[in-house]
């Protein structure tokens, strides 16, 4: 799934791809912002991200369904 998190003072948004659940990724960025720590999150090639809580403007998390690729069946 796809996860973009806009952090204040830059410019562009941070844009990963995650195996995560989206539940999961959600917690953590909960987590982190009560606590104001920061908010560590992985994607699928095993980098880490790290964002300071206090820093973060926004974050969308993509939808964990799987779309089909190709043509299908065609009769």
């Amino acid at each position: 799934m796809e996860i973009e998190l806009g952090i204040q003072n830059v410019t562009r948004p941070v844009t990963f791809n995650s195996d995560e659940p989206a539940e999961q990724i959600q917690n953590t960025i909960d987590q982190a912002l009560a606590q104001h720590a920061p908010i560590v999150l992985m994607d699928n090639k095993s980098r880490r991200f790290i964002v300071p809580a206090d820093a973060l403007g926004y974050a969308i998390i993509g939808s964990e369904t799987r779309h089909a690729v190709g043509f299908g069946a065609l009769s």
